[in-house]
């Protein structure tokens, strides 16, 4: 049975810093890849699983991602566009976006995604998982040699996740969060508006202290956080080969 019309938010609001100084003239997921912007490859994949309509999230130079991406006819999206005057981390800038939403209903599920991974995990399946189980929130999961630059997350037997520990020294698991969630909508609306906030730091976290579910999707397939220049050359050599 086909799904009903999906949405994503795209986090593209961030300085991109750590791949200075390519960056200081565009934003990072604009800067080429394969012939192509960064952003693109995302978008992408996200129309091959299911999504129609995306909202980006922008803040950084804000004016050149319309200029780039048009209406997102070329990707067969339709793109709007959220400003922030300010930055506001990732649970703020989810919050932001939501409101150029076209759905309503309190379950619908939103699709979020981080710019700066390139990733060939199976989109479909998680939000299959997601409606499954009626979570609030399905984080992708995947494991890394060094889960201590990543916020690293456990599970039980079921998939739940039982924790949400951001970069911490000394981690439980090498199982971390792979910058894809799958939310429904009313979770999304309620993240405080107008402020900082965090998801990593705060709404996963609360989320589970307060009993909801937040279920783990993990999966092997290909995933780099090409947010290092070193990263960021090996992702584009990767696309170039087919590797994802």
């Amino acid at each position: 049975m086909p799904r009903e019309p999906l949405e994503a938010i795209v986090l593209v609001g961030g300085q991109g810093t750590r791949l200075r100084p390519l960056t200081l003239s565009a934003p990072k997921p604009l800067l080429p890849t394969a012939g192509v912007p960064f952003l693109a490859h995302l978008l992408a994949r996200a129309a091959a699983g299911g999504v129609t309509h995306v909202v980006l999230a922008t803040c950084y130079k804000a004016d050149m991602f319309a200029a780039c991406l048009g209406d997102g006819s070329a990707f067969g999206l339709e793109i709007d566009y959220v400003q922030e005057d300010v930055p506001l981390d990732t649970g703020g800038g989810i919050r932001n976006a939501a409101a150029s939403l076209r759905g309503s209903g309190p379950g619908d599920p939103v699709v979020v995604l981080n710019c700066d991974i390139l990733s060939g995990h199976d989109l479909g399946a998680q939000i299959d998982l997601h409606g499954k189980t009626e979570a609030a929130v399905t984080l992708h999961l995947v494991q890394v040699p060094d889960p201590s630059r990543f916020g690293v997350v456990p599970t039980d037997e079921t998939g739940r996740v039982t924790a949400f520990l951001e970069k911490t020294p000394d981690p439980v698991t090498n199982r971390i969060n792979a910058g894809c969630y799958v939310f429904r909508r009313e979770v999304i609306d309620q993240i405080p508006a107008g402020r900082r906030v965090s998801v990593e730091r705060e709404t996963f976290p609360g989320l589970i202290e307060s009993g909801q579910l937040v279920m783990g999707y993990h999966e092997s397939a290909y995933w780099l956080d090409v947010g290092t220049p070193q990263a960021f050359v090996r992702g584009s050599c990767d696309l170039v080969l087919g590797e994802l």
